[in-house]
Order: C-alpha cells, then structure tokens, then sequence
C-alpha cells in the first residue's frame, strides 16, 4: 500500500483501492463462486470489499492492529461459516496462517505493497509530515519507532538506508543533518532538517523529504525483506491455474516483483540473490505473466495519489514450488551511500 490509495474511513465500502478493477480482473475473480482469495494487505479494506461482492471467501492479513480491529465489524466476518476470515499478522506468514486454518491452497493471492492512506492520514502514526505528529511509523505498533532509529543511528547507518530504500543521492548531507540536529521526536522536525539541508523553496513540485522518509519506513517495517517472503509465500500457496497480482508503488518494490515474475517464469536465468533461481530445465512456477499496468486518466483525476502505482499479476502453473528465498532484495549496491554531487 505504498504510496496510498485514495483516503477514507476504515469502513465497509468506503474505501476504493487504486486499480481494484483490474486486480480483480487479474485474479479472475466472479468466474466462479465461492473462489478462495487472500487479500494479503487489507489496511482500509477496499480490496477485499470488492473481492467479497463477486461471492468469494476472503482470508485478510494485516500487520496492523487498527486495521484487524476495525474489521471486526464487517458482518461477513460474522457469517456461518465466516466469508472474511481475518489474520492479525504479517503476510510473509500466510503458508503458517492457512496451514493452522486447515487450507492448503488458494485461487489468488493479491498484494498491494506499503504503507495505507489509512496510515498516513492519521497523524499519530507519524508516516507522514502533512500535518505534525509522533515521529513513529512502525505499522505493528511495536518495536523500535522511526525516533529511534534516527537518534541513536550511527550518521553512515543513516545514510545507508536513504540511499538504499529511497535511492536519495543527498544521503550523506541528509544523514549530517539528522545527527546534528537530535534529538528529533516529530515528523515536523525531521522534515524542517531535511528540508534545510537540501535547499528546498516552498512551492517547489516535490517535497524532499518524502524520500527520507519513505526509506525510513521501510527500514523501521523491513517492507521489501516481508515483499520478497511474500511472493515465495504465495508460490506454495497458489493452487494450479490460481492468479498473483502485485500492486506497488516505488521503483525499488516494482523491481523485486518484476525480477521475481521473470526468474519464476522462466524468462530469463536468474542473476539475482534476492529470489529463489529458476535453474535451466526446471519448469516455471508462474505462466502468463503481465506486462505492467497503470492506472488511467480517469483514475488519476480522481485519485492523484494512485500516479506512482503498477501492478503486475501471473497464473500459477503446475510445478512444485521452489521453496524459500535465499537472500536479500534488490535495489542499490549495499555498501557506503554515495552522494552523486559534492557532500
């Protein structure tokens, strides 16, 4: 959920998720009733709506507990038996979590990769700097916060990560800038350093510190580490014939699902250390792979914060899955961040 969907409540049909018909198109979903879907990312629950009005049996996952909490109301989840059948845990768990639900396979598996609109717009759970509030951002609610990583970090650790997770070419002057200005406590604070350090001038088209601190978030919640666990996940998962659709919204997610459709499929041999290798003469887990889709004109004039999102989706074939990721994501080089212009 990276880079939001559109805003609203945590309600029941409230919530339209950004390309909700072609996920559902992806997944194949009203081709037949009763199809068995996970909604690995629920956040404010559009996805899994739209999944439950085509007549499917929805297993939700959520890191957050607001989230699960405010699920609790939906009157499927009260059903005999439940058609929204919640999961307050991480999705990187969902192969434990159908196996204790006595499910071994599902016909899709849709992933909308991030943080929730739900999530930046309220300014207590500190992801975002429009409006002031707790340097936060932990989706779970626990274990160390965004403030402590920033001040108690050491300045290359810092800039380690802005480079990593958000590509930030200024890293180094950024990661100087933090540290002499600790303690921070608020989004406000970390934004105003960010800012000062980098020059910005109100009215500018990009804010500067969203880089900051979308690579922030992404350390704090280890993002890409649960992405790539996922799609291994959802490859033992997935019944033959069943649908994979991966909505992201930043390079560095995109990349991991692109390589790991390629490698999955056959496509190419693989190079990457973040993925399980398709070896030569080992039939793809994955056919029919898409090419990327983004959203139209018509829901970008109604929803400007669905600009930056991609999904990809594949069907599952008939080979055996195989078996867990053996490494880390994708991305810039690990090592020393560089600044491309003088620090």
């Amino acid at each position: 959920m990276t880079e939001p969907q559109t805003t609203g409540p945590h309600a029941s049909g409230a919530h339209i998720p950004v390309l909700r018909d072609e996920v559902l198109a992806a997944l194949g979903l009203g081709l037949r009733p009763d199809m068995v879907i996970i909604d690995a990312t629920f956040g404010a629950g559009g996805y899994s709506r739209a999944f439950l009005d085509t007549g499917a049996i929805v297993h939700a996952f959520d890191r957050d507990p607001d989230a699960i909490a405010a699920a609790q109301s939906w009157p499927e989840t009260r059903e005999d038996p439940p058609r929204l059948v919640l999961h307050a845990r991480r999705f990187s768990e969902m192969v434990a979590a159908m196996a204790e639900a006595g499910i071994s396979v599902v016909d899709g598996i849709a992933m909308d990769i991030g943080v929730s609109s739900m999530q930046l717009d309220q300014a207590a759970r500190g992801f975002a700097f429009a409006s002031d509030g707790p340097l936060d951002m932990r989706m779970e609610r626990e274990g160390p916060s965004a403030a402590d990583f920033v001040n108690t970090a050491d300045e290359g650790d810092i800039a380690d990560v802005l480079f990593r997770y958000a590509e930030e070419r200024q890293s180094r002057r950024i990661a100087r800038a933090i540290v002499a200005a600790r303690p921070l406590t608020t989004t406000g604070e970390l934004a105003r350093v960010v800012r000062k350090a980098l020059g910005y001038r109100p009215g500018a088209p990009k804010d500067p510190a969203t880089r900051t601190f979308q690579a922030i978030r992404i350390h704090i919640n280890a993002e890409l580490d649960e992405l790539e666990a996922g799609l291994a996940a959802a490859e033992s998962l997935l019944a033959e014939g069943g649908r994979l659709a991966v909505v992201s919204f930043h390079s560095l997610e995109d990349r991991i699902v692109k390589q790991y459709l390629r490698e999955a499929s056959g496509a190419a041999v693989a190079t990457s250390r973040h993925m399980p290798e398709a070896l030569p003469g080992r039939p793809p887990v994955f056919r029919d792979v898409s090419k990327a889709i983004r959203p139209g004109a018509a829901e970008l004039d109604r929803n400007p914060r669905a600009r930056s999102a991609t999904l990809r989706f594949a069907t599952r074939s008939d080979a055996p899955p195989r078996g867990p990721h053996s490494g880390k994501h994708g991305g810039p080089q690990a090592g020393p961040a560089r600044d491309r212009r003088a620090a």
